[in-house]
C-alpha cells in the first residue's frame, strides 16, 4: 500500500498470486454437538453459536446452562438423563426450537411463561417423561404446533382441560401416571398413536352425576356464558385477571354451549379408537376404553343425554 501510495509502477509491486482455497481447507460452521458424559462437558469453552442440534445427556446437570440459551439457531435440544429441577422462561427465546427432550430429570412443573413464549409457533416435539410433574397448566394447550408429546412416568392427576386445542398432535403417550379420567375435550383429538397404559382410571358413572347448578343462574354465570358463546373479546385490560382465567377454562356442554361455575358433571365411557388409529391397551385386561369427564349446562341437556343413554342400552340388550 505504501509503494502504491508513492506512485510505484504496479508491475513492480511485490504481490503474491492469490489462489482460491480448496473446499477441504474451509472449516464449516458446526451445527451438531453430542455430549454424553460429565467429563466431556465444556466448562470453560462456549458452545459454537452455529449449533442447530445440541445433546447434553448423562452430565448430571442440576439446571439448564445459560450458555445454551444464547444459541439462537438451535432447533433440537436434548437434555435427557440429568437432574434438572426447573426450566427458565428464557428457553422461550429460542425462536427456532422444534424439539425439546427433558426425559428423566426432576421437573415438577412446566411454566406458564414457556406456554406463552415463541415456543407456541415452533415447538413440535416435547418429551417430559420420567419426571415428577403432577399437572400441566391450562396455557399448555397454546403450544399448538405440537405433533409428538410424551408424558410417561410422571405423577399427573389430570391432563390440560383444553387439550382438544392441540390440533396438530398425532402421537401422545401418558402411560403410568395417576389419571382418574380424561378431560371432556379429549374427544376433539385426532391421533395416530395413543398410550394411556397403567393409569388408575375410575369406573364411569353416567347415572350418578355431581350437581353444581344454581337455579336461576347467577348474573355472573349468564354474563360469562354469553361472553364465551358469542365470542366476545376479553382480556386483563377489560376484566379482572381471575375472571379471564375462569373464562379460559369455560366448560363445553355436548349441545355446544358453554358453562362456567353452574353445571352437571359426570363421567362416560369413551372408546379410545374414536380419537386414535393405534391404541396401546389401557390395562392388562385388553381394554381400549377410558372414562371421559363430561359437563352439561342445564337439566334439559342432561335429561336428553339420559334418554339417549337409556335407549342405547335398551337396544343393546335386545328384546
Amino acid at each position: 500500500v505504501k509503494l502504491a501510495h508513492r506512485g510505484s509502477d504496479k508491475e513492480s509491486l511485490p504481490l503474491s498470486t492469490l489462489v482460491p482455497p480448496k473446499a477441504s481447507e474451509i472449516e464449516k460452521p458446526k451445527t451438531k454437538l453430542t455430549i454424553t458424559s460429565r467429563k466431556d462437558y465444556p466448562l470453560t469453552q462456549n458452545f459454537p453459536y452455529s449449533l442447530e442440534h445440541l445433546q447434553a445427556s448423562y452430565c448430571k446437570l442440576a439446571r439448564i446452562d445459560m450458555r445454551m440459551l444464547c444459541l439462537k439457531s438451535l432447533r433440537k435440544l436434548d437434555l435427557s438423563h440429568n437432574r434438572i429441577k426447573t426450566l427458565p422462561a428464557t428457553i422461550g427465546d429460542l425462536v427456532y426450537l422444534q424439539e425439546l427432550n427433558l426425559q428423566d430429570n426432576q421437573l415438577e412443573s412446566f411454566g406458564v411463561a414457556l406456554c406463552n413464549s415463541t415456543l407456541r409457533k415452533s415447538l413440535q416435539s416435547l418429551d417430559l417423561s420420567q419426571n415428577k410433574i403432577k399437572a400441566l397448566p391450562a396455557q399448555f394447550c397454546q403450544l399448538r404446533e405440537l405433533v409428538h408429546l410424551k408424558l410417561d412416568d410422571n405423577h399427573l392427576v389430570r391432563l390440560p382441560f383444553k387439550i382438544g386445542q392441540l390440533s396438530q398432535l398425532r402421537f401422545l403417550s401418558v402411560a403410568r401416571n395417576k389419571l382418574p379420567f380424561l378431560p371432556s375435550e379429549f374427544v376433539k383429538l385426532s391421533l395416530e398413536s395413543l398410550d394411556l397404559f397403567g393409569n388408575p382410571f375410575e369406573q364411569p358413572t353416567p347415572l350418578l352425576p355431581q350437581m353444581h347448578l344454581e337455579i336461576p343462574l347467577t348474573l355472573l354465570e349468564y354474563a360469562a356464558r354469553a361472553t364465551v358463546n358469542y365470542r366476545v373479546p376479553y382480556g386483563p385490560h377489560l376484566l379482572p385477571s381471575h375472571l379471564c382465567v375462569d373464562l379460559d377454562l369455560a366448560k363445553t356442554c355436548p349441545c355446544g354451549r358453554s358453562c362456567l361455575n353452574c353445571f352437571i358433571q359426570t363421567t362416560l365411557t369413551m372408546n379410545l379408537h374414536s380419537v386414535a388409529h393405534t391404541v396401546v391397551l389401557v390395562d392388562n385386561m385388553g381394554g381400549t376404553e377410558a372414562p371421559l369427564l363430561c359437563f352439561f349446562c342445564s337439566l334439559t341437556c342432561y335429561s336428553s343425554f339420559l334418554d339417549r343413554h337409556l335407549r342405547s342400552n335398551s337396544s343393546g340388550r335386545g328384546p
